[in-house]
């Protein structure tokens, strides 16, 4: 599997896709001056204390005051209490912990009002973005991930991702990492971390030390509310977490980013500074057909090639989602049933896809087509599972129920993508919307593919808009519709006709009848 990062920049800001063998699996988009990003860490000052609900809502100078639980404070809560106020009336001379007297961790099942009071002021970390009308999730677990660690302050312990399953490789990482880190520090070591050097594990720890000692200078004056630590750039943090020996190229379109991602790749990956090539096109999305991938993905309704389609819908407690088969067709399968155990795996493809490309997180209940067989149920929850597992966000996928409905939980920590999907209509002046014209041929030929497959249809005729028409019979070798009466081995005449709407199309039998498709 081929991975490609596109990096497209535009006056707003930087926008980022991943694609895997072409297809688009996530998007990114980072605003200038963006705030609040999970990762960020703020000085904040603690408004009310919640006892019935055991947290506390914190000024981290957002418009909404931010949520703490105390289960967010962290063990380590007594520590990080300590080396704040040490911090803040000068009496804490160096970010170094190694001479830090370290505090009693506080009990899981204590009382938030028994660590803080209404006035403190606290280093929280954004767990979780603004999301609808509530303000951001903190927690107090204070860390600072790498690409091959994550710096935990103020713990001795080592942890390890579970994803590393070598035993002897998890030693070595283990005693490489006891060896390294400093004093009062502890380490989360990553998955990226299988087979890395103890050179890059030291040079990766020592980035994340200074990053901690950035900290402890702009602590030292601040004021809450005031972010003292902010998240590096989205572009180096998704190259941070997503780089590996897969990708093949990334591609930018502008000289000052792309020198910012060559300075980044040469510190964490020298060897493959040379796959950032630079493309000097306005809008590299376009170049690389990412906006139609786009359109595609983020609409109401999602198309396969193979005619079966998804309908999503969104609500404020969870995301709804219908597997309809639609004009799905496959000549070698009988059996209704297996036909429908065929069309829901292709379609828990596809939703594995979307629900990390438009980031959809909480609850997500999804209506496969009814299967009798238990043992195609059984392989429709282990498919899922499969095409679940590339996803970093923690998932739990539950089998489906006895409606048939398979019920996933994700984990949420920003608002869902969302991608204008509609177009003003032209023949209305912008009153109503309708499909974006970028995929209005897609439509067509799909319609096309139906009528062709039942075989009962060999010459038809095609009613278009002029400007539709136009632009299906453009070109005198290699037009669109000369493409398509190839592929689909039909005779098809394309017709310009002014009573159709733009995006309004007729398709007629040589006996001069209208088809229904």
């Amino acid at each position: 599997m081929n991975a490609e990062l596109v990096i497209n920049a535009t006056p707003t800001g930087v926008d980022i896709a991943l694609l895997h063998d072409k297809s688009l699996i996530e998007l990114h988009r980072e605003q200038r001056n963006q705030q609040y990003a999970v990762g960020d860490i703020y000085l904040g000052r603690v408004r009310k204390l919640i006892p019935h609900l055991n947290a506390a809502f914190v000024d981290v100078g957002y418009d909404k005051d931010a949520f703490l639980h105390y289960l967010d404070l962290g063990p380590q809560f007594a520590s990080l209490n300590l080396f704040t106020r040490r911090t803040i009336s000068g009496e804490q001379k160096g970010a170094d912990l190694m001479n830090f007297p370290l505090q009693q961790d506080i009990h899981k099942e204590g009382k938030i009002k028994d660590v803080m009071g209404q006035g403190y002021v606290i280093p929280v970390q954004v767990a979780k973005e603004p999301i609808s009308q509530k303000g951001p999730r903190l927690t107090s677990e204070i860390t600072i991930a790498g690409r091959y660690l994550v710096l935990v302050p103020f713990s001795n312990k080592v942890s390890l991702s579970s994803r590393i399953t070598d035993e002897n490789e998890r030693d070595r990482l283990r005693k490489s990492m006891q060896s390294i880190r400093p004093s009062n520090m502890g380490v989360i070591i990553r998955t990226q971390a299988e087979g890395a050097s103890v050179t890059e594990l030291d040079q990766d720890l020592q980035d994340l030390v200074k990053r901690w000692e950035e900290m402890f200078k702009t602590m030292k004056n601040a004021r809450p509310p005031q972010r003292i630590l902010g998240e590096i750039d989205k572009t180096s943090s998704v190259l941070r977490d997503l780089l590996n020996d897969n990708f093949t190229n990334i591609h930018v379109n502008d000289e000052q980013v792309a020198a910012l991602v060559r300075g980044y790749m040469k510190s964490i990956a020298p060897s493959q500074e040379n796959i950032v090539k630079l493309h000097k096109v306005p809008d590299l999305f376009d170049a690389f057909n990412i906006h139609r991938q786009i359109k595609a993905s983020f609409g109401k309704q999602v198309n396969l090639k193979s005619g079966a389609y998804l309908i999503v819908e969104h609500t404020e407690a969870m995301h709804v989602i219908d597997i309809n088969s639609g004009n799905r067709k496959n000549a070698t399968v009988k059996d209704q049933e297996e036909n429908a155990l065929q069309t829901n795996i292709e379609c828990a493809k596809e939703v594995a896809r979307l629900l990390r490309l438009r980031d959809m997180g909480g609850i997500i209940c999804i209506d496969f087509i009814d299967m009798q067989n238990r043992d195609n149920q059984r392989k429709l929850h282990d498919a899922l599972r499969e095409f679940m597992a590339e996803d970093k966000a923690k998932h739990n996928v539950l089998p489906p129920s006895k409606f048939g409905v398979v019920e996933i939980t994700r984990e949420r920590v920003k608002p869902v993508t969302k991608v204008v999907t509609t177009e003003k209509c032209p023949s209305c002046g912008g009153k109503g919307v309708v499909q974006a014209s970028v995929l209005f041929t897609d439509e067509i030929e799909n319609s096309l593919r139906y009528l062709s497959e039942e075989g009962t249809h060999k010459e038809l005729k095609l009613l278009v808009h002029p400007m539709v028409e136009a632009y299906l019979t453009k070109g005198w070798f290699d037009s669109v519709i000369k493409r398509w009466r190839k592929k689909h081995k039909v005779k098809i005449a394309v017709e310009a006709s002014s009573s159709c709407e733009l995006l309004e199309y007729h398709f007629i039998d040589k006996e001069g009848e209208e088809i229904a498709v």
